[in-house]
């Protein structure tokens, strides 16, 4: 039956649902809450797990040798499944979602999804784990899509505008954008002035910005001289940053995979961004996420 835990820190309350293993709430000890808290008028999710996709595909769903594998939703079935709870403690927990007759209804490989969080001092780990249980080679993506308050709670009556988000390393890459559906094959100006991104809702008109090929593996996002979120993904590829224009929130998604390419639709074995893995492997990526953070020098 789908729960809700609770892991904590003397600093920081986590509540975890069983339902796509998704982060609900973020709390510091005066009670603030960091985390986006869902709205059905602009997006109802907090944190959602994203497997065995990130991203929509081709036709709303995915080919394998011939066969169409239907995903009404994007990014994967996993933020809507129900994960089995391996182990909690105080501090941490461990879900786990295993394949089953309706997951391959929609993805042909037998994939399995394991997701730790540990939290310790205001920073709170979440490591997913991808473990081919399958007779034969697969392949599989996983990001993670948590939402944060925007404003966040130590500048909740400062403007949007007054955030930014500053990037560990310099970017000169141009972004991409999502349209219809599909990552596009032309490329975008990323408006970063040298590691910071000056936010304004705006920004995101033309759906997330994508990272590619981010040189950064860690991010700040908060009001320059004010408390902020620190996000380290040292082992994700890729970044999304999103939100909807009128909403309240802004998404930090690190990722293994993205959306399906404007231009590809060939079989899913070949979508650029997916791990292959021989039957037995596995493989993990980790997102720290730390409330309170001061802004990085």
């Amino acid at each position: 039956m789908p729960q809700t835990l609770t892991i904590s820190s003397p600093t920081l309350s986590v509540a975890i649902a069983t339902t796509g293993a998704e982060l609900m709430s973020l709390q510091d000890t005066a009670g603030r809450e960091w985390l986006w808290q869902g709205d059905p008028a602009s997006w109802a999710r907090r944190a959602p797990m994203l497997f065995p996709v990130v991203g929509r595909c081709g036709g709303g769903g995915v080919r394998h040798e011939g066969r169409f594998y239907p995903m009404a939703s994007g990014h994967g079935y996993a933020p809507t499944s129900d994960f089995a709870v391996l182990a909690a403690d105080g501090s941490s927990c461990t879900l786990r979602l295993d394949p089953s007759e309706e997951t391959r209804a929609h993805f042909p490989f037998d994939m399995r999804l394991d997701v730790a969080f540990s939290v310790a001092g205001t920073t709170l780990t979440q490591v997913a784990t991808v473990t081919n249980v399958g007779p034969t080679v697969g392949v599989a993506s996983v990001g993670f899509h948590p939402g944060f308050q925007w404003p966040l709670p130590p500048a909740a009556d400062r403007p949007q505008t007054d955030h930014v988000v500053q990037f560990e390393k310099a970017e000169t890459a141009p972004i991409r954008r999502i349209v219809a559906s599909r990552l596009t094959v032309a490329t975008f100006p990323n408006e970063i002035e040298v590691r910071t991104l000056r936010l304004r809702p705006d920004l995101f008109a033309a759906d997330a910005m994508v990272f590619d090929r981010p040189a950064s593996r860690s991010v700040w996002f908060g009001v320059p001289g004010l408390p902020g979120v620190r996000a380290d993904f040292p082992d994700c590829p890729q970044l999304g940053l999103w939100m909807r224009p009128g909403a309240r929130y802004l998404c930090i998604e690190p990722w293994q995979g993205y959306h399906c390419p404007e231009d590809f639709d060939g079989d899913v074995m070949d979508k650029p961004g997916m791990v292959r893995l021989e039957p037995g492997a596995r493989y993990s990526r980790t997102m720290r996420m730390t409330i309170g953070a001061p802004q990085p020098a």
